[in-house]
Protein backbone atom coordinates (compact mmCIF):
# COMPACT_ATOMS: atom_id res chain seq x y z
CA UNK A 1 0.00 0.00 0.00
CA UNK A 2 1.10 3.53 -0.73
CA UNK A 3 1.04 6.06 2.15
CA UNK A 4 -2.07 7.83 0.83
CA UNK A 5 -3.86 4.44 0.57
CA UNK A 6 -3.32 3.85 4.29
CA UNK A 7 -4.86 7.25 5.02
CA UNK A 8 -7.80 6.54 2.71
CA UNK A 9 -8.66 3.15 4.26
CA UNK A 10 -8.58 4.68 7.75
CA UNK A 11 -10.76 7.52 6.49
CA UNK A 12 -13.21 5.05 4.90
CA UNK A 13 -13.41 3.04 8.13
CA UNK A 14 -14.91 6.01 9.95
CA UNK A 15 -12.49 5.58 12.88
CA UNK A 16 -12.89 8.54 15.22
CA UNK A 17 -10.40 9.74 17.81
CA UNK A 18 -10.74 7.76 21.03
CA UNK A 19 -9.11 10.38 23.25
CA UNK A 20 -12.28 12.39 23.74
CA UNK A 21 -12.88 14.72 20.80
CA UNK A 22 -14.09 12.00 18.41
CA UNK A 23 -12.58 13.70 15.35
CA UNK A 24 -12.27 11.43 12.24
CA UNK A 25 -8.75 10.00 12.31
CA UNK A 26 -8.17 9.65 8.56
CA UNK A 27 -9.37 13.20 7.98
CA UNK A 28 -6.90 14.41 10.61
CA UNK A 29 -4.07 12.62 8.81
CA UNK A 30 -5.11 14.13 5.47
CA UNK A 31 -4.64 17.64 6.92
CA UNK A 32 -0.87 17.11 7.19
CA UNK A 33 1.11 19.82 5.37
CA UNK A 34 3.05 18.07 2.60
CA UNK A 35 4.93 21.25 1.69
CA UNK A 36 6.73 21.39 5.03
CA UNK A 37 9.10 18.67 6.26
CA UNK A 38 9.95 16.67 8.35
CA UNK A 39 6.71 15.18 9.67
CA UNK A 40 6.18 13.68 13.13
CA UNK A 41 3.72 11.33 14.86
CA UNK A 42 3.07 11.72 18.57
CA UNK A 43 1.08 9.11 20.52
CA UNK A 44 -0.80 10.70 23.41
CA UNK A 45 -0.34 8.30 26.33
CA UNK A 46 -0.74 10.99 29.01
CA UNK A 47 -3.81 9.25 30.42
CA UNK A 48 -4.65 11.59 33.32
CA UNK A 49 -8.45 11.97 33.18
CA UNK A 50 -10.03 10.74 36.44
CA UNK A 51 -12.03 7.66 35.57
CA UNK A 52 -10.00 6.80 32.44
CA UNK A 53 -7.71 3.76 32.57
CA UNK A 54 -8.03 2.09 29.14
CA UNK A 55 -4.77 3.23 27.51
CA UNK A 56 -2.70 1.89 30.37
CA UNK A 57 -4.25 -1.56 29.95
CA UNK A 58 -3.63 -1.49 26.19
CA UNK A 59 0.04 -0.63 26.66
CA UNK A 60 0.49 -3.24 29.39
CA UNK A 61 -1.47 -6.05 27.72
CA UNK A 62 -1.34 -5.43 23.95
CA UNK A 63 1.67 -3.18 23.28
CA UNK A 64 2.70 -4.46 19.85
CA UNK A 65 -0.67 -3.71 18.25
CA UNK A 66 -0.32 -0.17 19.62
CA UNK A 67 3.25 0.18 18.34
CA UNK A 68 2.22 -1.18 14.93
CA UNK A 69 -0.54 1.45 14.84
CA UNK A 70 2.05 4.17 15.41
CA UNK A 71 4.21 2.73 12.61
CA UNK A 72 1.26 2.70 10.20
CA UNK A 73 0.34 6.29 11.07
CA UNK A 74 3.95 7.33 10.54
CA UNK A 75 4.08 5.56 7.16
CA UNK A 76 0.81 7.19 6.12
CA UNK A 77 2.16 10.71 6.68
CA UNK A 78 5.78 9.75 5.85
CA UNK A 79 7.16 10.59 9.28
CA UNK A 80 10.57 9.18 10.13
CA UNK A 81 10.30 9.78 13.88
CA UNK A 82 7.48 8.98 16.30
CA UNK A 83 7.21 9.83 19.98
CA UNK A 84 5.12 8.24 22.73
CA UNK A 85 4.34 10.81 25.42
CA UNK A 86 3.48 9.00 28.67
CA UNK A 87 2.29 10.44 31.96
CA UNK A 88 5.09 10.54 34.51
CA UNK A 89 3.60 7.80 36.66
CA UNK A 90 3.85 5.34 33.72
CA UNK A 91 7.61 4.90 34.07
CA UNK A 92 7.30 1.11 34.25
CA UNK A 93 5.26 1.06 31.05
CA UNK A 94 7.81 3.37 29.37
CA UNK A 95 10.61 0.95 30.30
CA UNK A 96 8.63 -1.98 28.89
CA UNK A 97 7.87 -0.06 25.66
CA UNK A 98 11.57 0.74 25.27
CA UNK A 99 12.32 -3.01 25.40
CA UNK A 100 9.53 -3.77 22.92
CA UNK A 101 10.72 -1.06 20.52
CA UNK A 102 14.21 -2.60 20.71
CA UNK A 103 12.66 -6.01 19.87
CA UNK A 104 10.97 -4.50 16.81
CA UNK A 105 14.23 -2.92 15.69
CA UNK A 106 16.05 -6.25 16.09
CA UNK A 107 13.34 -7.97 14.03
CA UNK A 108 13.65 -5.39 11.24
CA UNK A 109 10.25 -3.74 11.83
CA UNK A 110 11.77 -0.41 12.88
CA UNK A 111 14.97 1.35 11.84
CA UNK A 112 16.52 2.21 8.49
CA UNK A 113 15.60 0.95 4.99
CA UNK A 114 12.58 -0.98 6.21
CA UNK A 115 11.65 -4.05 4.13
CA UNK A 116 14.23 -3.12 1.49
CA UNK A 117 12.80 0.35 0.84
CA UNK A 118 14.13 3.86 1.41
CA UNK A 119 11.67 4.39 4.27
CA UNK A 120 13.04 4.65 7.84
CA UNK A 121 11.27 5.00 11.19
CA UNK A 122 12.50 5.45 14.75
CA UNK A 123 10.31 5.44 17.88
CA UNK A 124 11.01 7.07 21.24
CA UNK A 125 9.26 7.20 24.61
CA UNK A 126 9.07 10.41 26.65
CA UNK A 127 7.84 10.71 30.23
CA UNK A 128 5.96 13.77 31.40
CA UNK A 129 6.06 15.09 34.95
CA UNK A 130 2.53 14.30 36.10
CA UNK A 131 0.68 17.30 34.63
CA UNK A 132 -2.94 16.73 33.52
CA UNK A 133 -2.69 19.73 31.18
CA UNK A 134 -0.18 17.84 29.01
CA UNK A 135 -3.00 15.62 27.81
CA UNK A 136 -3.98 18.67 25.71
CA UNK A 137 -2.11 18.12 22.46
CA UNK A 138 -0.35 21.47 22.14
CA UNK A 139 0.70 21.51 25.82
CA UNK A 140 2.07 18.01 25.23
CA UNK A 141 4.08 19.24 22.25
CA UNK A 142 5.49 22.11 24.33
CA UNK A 143 6.52 19.62 27.02
CA UNK A 144 8.12 17.33 24.42
CA UNK A 145 10.20 20.29 23.27
CA UNK A 146 11.44 20.79 26.85
CA UNK A 147 9.27 23.82 27.58
CA UNK A 148 6.65 24.47 30.24
CA UNK A 149 3.61 22.31 29.48
CA UNK A 150 1.08 24.99 28.58
CA UNK A 151 -1.34 25.13 25.64
CA UNK A 152 -0.52 27.05 22.50
CA UNK A 153 -2.82 29.58 20.91
CA UNK A 154 -4.56 27.94 17.94
CA UNK A 155 -4.58 28.17 14.96
CA UNK A 156 -2.12 27.05 13.68
CA UNK A 157 -2.98 23.44 14.47
CA UNK A 158 -0.44 20.56 14.80
CA UNK A 159 -0.94 19.14 11.26
CA UNK A 160 0.60 22.36 9.96
CA UNK A 161 2.63 23.57 12.99
CA UNK A 162 3.31 20.88 15.57
CA UNK A 163 6.43 19.42 17.17
CA UNK A 164 9.43 21.71 16.58
CA UNK A 165 7.15 23.81 14.36
CA UNK A 166 6.75 20.98 11.85
CA UNK A 167 3.61 19.11 10.69
CA UNK A 168 2.57 16.61 13.34
CA UNK A 169 -0.20 14.06 13.81
CA UNK A 170 -1.24 13.53 17.44
CA UNK A 171 -3.41 10.49 18.21
CA UNK A 172 -4.56 8.73 21.36
CA UNK A 173 -3.29 5.24 22.29
CA UNK A 174 -6.66 3.55 21.71
CA UNK A 175 -7.11 5.31 18.37
CA UNK A 176 -3.76 4.06 17.06
CA UNK A 177 -4.39 0.53 18.35
CA UNK A 178 -7.44 0.30 16.05
CA UNK A 179 -5.38 1.03 12.93
CA UNK A 180 -3.59 -2.33 12.30
CA UNK A 181 -6.83 -4.33 12.13
CA UNK A 182 -8.43 -1.71 9.87
CA UNK A 183 -5.50 -1.91 7.44
CA UNK A 184 -5.37 -5.72 7.62
CA UNK A 185 -9.10 -6.46 7.32
CA UNK A 186 -10.44 -3.37 5.56
CA UNK A 187 -12.83 -0.51 6.21
CA UNK A 188 -15.97 -2.54 5.47
CA UNK A 189 -15.06 -5.14 8.10
CA UNK A 190 -14.50 -2.40 10.69
CA UNK A 191 -17.89 -0.87 9.90
CA UNK A 192 -19.64 -4.12 10.80
CA UNK A 193 -19.22 -2.98 14.41
CA UNK A 194 -20.84 0.07 15.97
CA UNK A 195 -23.21 2.46 14.22
CA UNK A 196 -23.24 4.21 10.85
CA UNK A 197 -21.74 7.46 12.19
CA UNK A 198 -19.83 5.93 15.10
CA UNK A 199 -18.25 2.77 13.65
CA UNK A 200 -16.13 0.23 15.46
CA UNK A 201 -15.72 -0.85 19.05
CA UNK A 202 -14.88 1.34 22.03
CA UNK A 203 -13.22 0.55 25.33
CA UNK A 204 -15.52 1.78 28.11
CA UNK A 205 -13.75 2.39 31.43
CA UNK A 206 -16.43 1.65 34.02
CA UNK A 207 -15.95 2.86 37.60
CA UNK A 208 -17.73 4.45 40.54
CA UNK A 209 -20.55 2.73 42.42
CA UNK A 210 -20.53 -0.48 40.39
CA UNK A 211 -20.12 -4.16 41.30
CA UNK A 212 -17.71 -5.07 38.48
CA UNK A 213 -15.59 -2.05 37.54
CA UNK A 214 -13.11 -2.41 34.69
CA UNK A 215 -12.52 -1.96 30.97
CA UNK A 216 -15.11 -3.37 28.57
CA UNK A 217 -14.58 -3.37 24.80
CA UNK A 218 -18.03 -3.18 23.20
CA UNK A 219 -19.51 -1.92 19.93
CA UNK A 220 -20.29 1.79 19.90
CA UNK A 221 -24.04 2.12 20.33
CA UNK A 222 -24.23 -0.26 23.31
CA UNK A 223 -26.61 1.27 25.88
CA UNK A 224 -25.68 2.59 29.31
CA UNK A 225 -28.06 0.01 30.80
CA UNK A 226 -26.27 -2.91 29.14
CA UNK A 227 -22.84 -1.70 30.25
CA UNK A 228 -23.90 -0.99 33.84
CA UNK A 229 -26.15 -3.99 34.49
CA UNK A 230 -25.09 -6.75 32.08
CA UNK A 231 -21.33 -6.21 32.18
CA UNK A 232 -20.90 -4.08 35.31
CA UNK A 233 -23.12 -6.31 37.43
CA UNK A 234 -25.32 -3.47 38.65
CA UNK A 235 -25.05 -1.23 41.71
CA UNK A 236 -23.91 -2.47 45.16
CA UNK A 237 -26.79 -3.46 47.45
CA UNK A 238 -29.25 -3.00 44.58
CA UNK A 239 -29.34 0.78 44.90
CA UNK A 240 -30.51 3.05 42.09
CA UNK A 241 -28.30 4.96 39.69
CA UNK A 242 -28.61 8.68 40.37
CA UNK A 243 -26.27 10.17 37.80
CA UNK A 244 -23.74 9.13 35.14
CA UNK A 245 -20.56 10.87 34.09
CA UNK A 246 -19.83 9.62 30.56
CA UNK A 247 -16.41 11.21 30.05
CA UNK A 248 -14.67 11.05 33.42
CA UNK A 249 -14.34 14.16 35.57
CA UNK A 250 -14.76 16.33 32.46
CA UNK A 251 -18.40 15.28 32.08
CA UNK A 252 -21.72 16.96 32.38
CA UNK A 253 -23.91 14.98 34.78
CA UNK A 254 -26.54 12.82 33.11
CA UNK A 255 -29.71 12.27 35.12
CA UNK A 256 -30.13 8.49 35.18
CA UNK A 257 -33.70 8.26 33.90
CA UNK A 258 -34.98 5.14 32.16
CA UNK A 259 -34.58 6.99 28.85
CA UNK A 260 -30.99 7.88 29.65
CA UNK A 261 -30.12 4.30 30.62
CA UNK A 262 -31.51 3.07 27.28
CA UNK A 263 -29.52 5.67 25.29
CA UNK A 264 -26.83 4.23 22.97
CA UNK A 265 -23.29 5.18 23.91
CA UNK A 266 -22.08 6.77 20.69
CA UNK A 267 -20.92 10.20 19.54
CA UNK A 268 -24.36 11.23 18.24
CA UNK A 269 -26.74 9.90 20.92
CA UNK A 270 -25.07 11.00 24.17
CA UNK A 271 -25.23 14.74 23.25
CA UNK A 272 -29.03 14.40 23.25
CA UNK A 273 -28.71 13.90 27.02
CA UNK A 274 -26.81 17.18 27.37
CA UNK A 275 -23.41 15.51 27.65
CA UNK A 276 -20.57 14.11 25.51
CA UNK A 277 -19.23 10.56 25.21
CA UNK A 278 -15.63 11.85 25.30
CA UNK A 279 -13.18 9.10 26.23
CA UNK A 280 -16.09 6.90 27.43
CA UNK A 281 -14.95 6.88 31.05
CA UNK A 282 -18.27 5.95 32.64
CA UNK A 283 -18.47 6.94 36.33
CA UNK A 284 -21.62 5.71 38.07
CA UNK A 285 -23.05 7.72 40.98
CA UNK A 286 -25.72 6.11 43.13
CA UNK A 287 -28.47 7.62 45.29
CA UNK A 288 -26.33 7.73 48.45
CA UNK A 289 -24.14 10.57 47.15
CA UNK A 290 -24.95 14.28 47.13
CA UNK A 291 -23.88 16.15 44.01
CA UNK A 292 -22.17 18.92 46.00
CA UNK A 293 -19.75 16.25 47.31
CA UNK A 294 -19.04 15.22 43.73
CA UNK A 295 -18.41 18.82 42.64
CA UNK A 296 -16.02 19.26 45.55
CA UNK A 297 -13.94 16.36 44.20
CA UNK A 298 -13.90 17.56 40.58
CA UNK A 299 -13.23 21.23 41.38
CA UNK A 300 -10.30 20.46 43.66
CA UNK A 301 -8.83 18.42 40.80
CA UNK A 302 -9.30 21.06 38.09
CA UNK A 303 -8.07 23.91 40.28
CA UNK A 304 -4.94 21.93 41.12
CA UNK A 305 -4.30 21.00 37.48
CA UNK A 306 -4.94 24.41 35.87
CA UNK A 307 -1.68 25.54 34.26
CA UNK A 308 -2.51 29.19 35.08
CA UNK A 309 -1.82 30.50 31.60
CA UNK A 310 -5.26 32.03 31.00
CA UNK A 311 -7.14 34.11 33.57
CA UNK A 312 -10.67 32.60 33.26
CA UNK A 313 -9.42 29.10 34.09
CA UNK A 314 -6.81 30.11 36.67
CA UNK A 315 -9.09 32.43 38.66
CA UNK A 316 -12.36 30.68 37.85
CA UNK A 317 -11.32 27.25 39.13
CA UNK A 318 -9.88 28.92 42.27
CA UNK A 319 -13.14 30.66 43.12
CA UNK A 320 -15.30 27.68 42.22
CA UNK A 321 -13.24 25.54 44.59
CA UNK A 322 -13.68 28.01 47.45
CA UNK A 323 -17.40 28.31 46.82
CA UNK A 324 -18.00 24.55 46.71
CA UNK A 325 -15.98 24.14 49.93
CA UNK A 326 -18.36 26.59 51.64
CA UNK A 327 -21.43 24.88 50.19
CA UNK A 328 -20.32 21.33 50.97
CA UNK A 329 -19.19 22.39 54.44
CA UNK A 330 -22.67 23.64 55.29
CA UNK A 331 -21.48 27.23 55.65
CA UNK A 332 -23.23 28.72 52.60
CA UNK A 333 -26.53 30.27 51.61
CA UNK A 334 -28.45 29.92 48.38
CA UNK A 335 -26.73 33.04 47.05
CA UNK A 336 -23.43 31.10 47.14
CA UNK A 337 -24.96 28.41 44.94
CA UNK A 338 -26.13 31.10 42.52
CA UNK A 339 -22.67 32.69 42.59
CA UNK A 340 -21.04 29.33 41.83
CA UNK A 341 -23.33 28.93 38.83
CA UNK A 342 -22.54 32.48 37.68
CA UNK A 343 -18.76 32.01 37.98
CA UNK A 344 -18.96 28.78 35.96
CA UNK A 345 -21.08 30.52 33.32
CA UNK A 346 -18.51 33.32 33.03
CA UNK A 347 -15.71 30.81 32.36
CA UNK A 348 -17.60 29.17 29.49
CA UNK A 349 -16.14 29.85 26.05
CA UNK A 350 -13.33 32.06 27.33
CA UNK A 351 -10.45 29.63 27.96
CA UNK A 352 -7.33 28.94 25.94
CA UNK A 353 -7.85 25.18 26.04
CA UNK A 354 -10.47 22.65 27.09
CA UNK A 355 -9.42 22.31 30.75
CA UNK A 356 -11.38 25.38 31.84
CA UNK A 357 -14.35 24.32 29.75
CA UNK A 358 -14.25 20.82 31.27
CA UNK A 359 -14.10 22.19 34.81
CA UNK A 360 -17.57 23.74 34.53
CA UNK A 361 -19.41 20.79 32.95
CA UNK A 362 -20.26 19.05 36.23
CA UNK A 363 -20.90 22.40 37.97
CA UNK A 364 -23.49 23.79 35.57
CA UNK A 365 -25.23 20.47 34.96
CA UNK A 366 -25.10 19.55 38.65
CA UNK A 367 -26.77 22.74 39.87
CA UNK A 368 -29.31 22.80 37.04
CA UNK A 369 -30.24 19.10 37.12
CA UNK A 370 -29.86 18.29 40.84
CA UNK A 371 -31.00 21.53 42.45
CA UNK A 372 -32.62 19.66 45.35
CA UNK A 373 -29.18 18.46 46.57
CA UNK A 374 -27.96 22.04 46.86
CA UNK A 375 -31.19 23.26 48.46
CA UNK A 376 -30.85 20.55 51.09
CA UNK A 377 -27.22 21.44 51.72
CA UNK A 378 -27.88 25.16 52.32
CA UNK A 379 -31.18 24.63 54.13
CA UNK A 380 -33.55 25.99 51.50
CA UNK A 381 -36.47 23.61 51.14
CA UNK A 382 -38.36 25.28 48.30
CA UNK A 383 -37.08 25.98 44.75
CA UNK A 384 -35.58 29.44 44.44
CA UNK A 385 -36.53 31.45 41.37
Amino acid sequence: MQPNEVTEVVKASGLRGRGGAGFPTGVKWSFIDNKNWPHYVVANADESEPGTFKDREIMEGNPFQFLEGIALAAYAIQANAAYIYLRGEFWQIAAALDRQIAEMEAAGYLGGNLFGTDYSLRMYTHLGAGAYICGEETAMLESLEGKLGQPRLRPPFPPSFGLYGKPTVVNNVETLTNVPLIVERGAEWYRTFGTERSPGTKIFSLSGRINNPGNYELPLGTTFRELIYTYGGGIPEGRKVKAIMAAGASSALIVATEEALDTPMDYESVPRLGAQLGSASIIVIDETFSIDWLLSKTLHFFNHESCGKCTPCREGTYWMRHLIDRIHGGEASWSDVELLHEVASQIKGKCLCALGEFSIEAVLSGIERFEEDFRARVGVQEPVN
